[in-house]
């Protein structure tokens, strides 16, 4: 998949579902109970054991979805990911080799950022999104504030989101919502209860669709 399909496909999606667990053996179950509940988009943070297995494996497994590497931290730990099939990179900070080596091989990058000229600064070097963080502290507010002066930044909100705090997030202008903690619930993963992750999924996608079209209809609205 090139590029712009890739960032296509995570607009249209709206959500995001970040896995990072300390085993590495449940991440493609993790990923497929989440692709279940509705998330065709992941991202497995490189900070989980067997990371880079794991999205090769998921790649290959699950077709219809977007498997991303997160908390990727420099070009070379890029440029194995890729190699391993990750679709996009997600960094926690402005990480500026990165950036190139996604441009390099023509894969999106989601750059992390929180001060608006961090946010400015990843944009100007090529990041495809800006992840702003940490979502939960800053508010939606703060992200409809950055959007004002920078219209053109499709920023993505995470740290702390749910479905009960993503459409706000929607309607404040995200492009994409990431969730992780709330979503790939630990303890339900000890008891190998996975259908309460699929459940989490279904009520993050339904929550950020719901905001998109009540989106849409200000829109229609406005010009009618």
């Amino acid at each position: 998949m090139n590029r712009p399909l890739v960032i296509k496909q995570l607009e249209e999606a709206g959500a995001l579902g970040i896995i990072r667990v300390n085993q590495a053996e449940d991440l493609v179950r993790i990923a497929q109970a989440l692709q279940d509940g509705g998330l065709t988009c992941l991202e497995i943070t490189m900070t989980t054991p067997g990371a880079l297995q794991a999205i090769e494996k998921a790649s290959g497994k699950l077709n219809d979805t977007l498997m991303g590497a997160g908390t990727v931290l420099d070009g070379a730990t890029a440029r194995q990911a890729i190699l391993a099939g990750a679709e996009f990179l997600v960094t926690p900070t402005v990480k500026l080799d990165v950036i190139a080596m996604g441009q390099r091989y023509g894969v999106p990058v989601i750059a992390g950022a929180m001060t608006p000229t961090e946010i400015l600064t990843a944009w100007e070097a090529g990041a495809d999104m800006v992840k702003v963080f940490p979502a939960n502290v800053l508010g939606p507010g703060y992200l409809k504030a950055v959007h004002g002066p920078l219209p053109q930044i499709p920023l993505v909100p995470t740290g702390g989101v749910t479905a009960e705090t993503a459409g706000a997030f929607i309607r404040a202008g995200a492009a994409v919502v990431c969730a992780g903690g709330w979503l790939v619930d630990k303890l339900a993963v000890a008891r190998n209860d996975f259908d309460v992750l699929t459940d989490k999924a279904r009520a993050l996608s339904a929550a950020v669709q719901s905001a998109k079209t009540l989106d849409i209809r200000r829109e229609e609205g406005s010009r009618s």
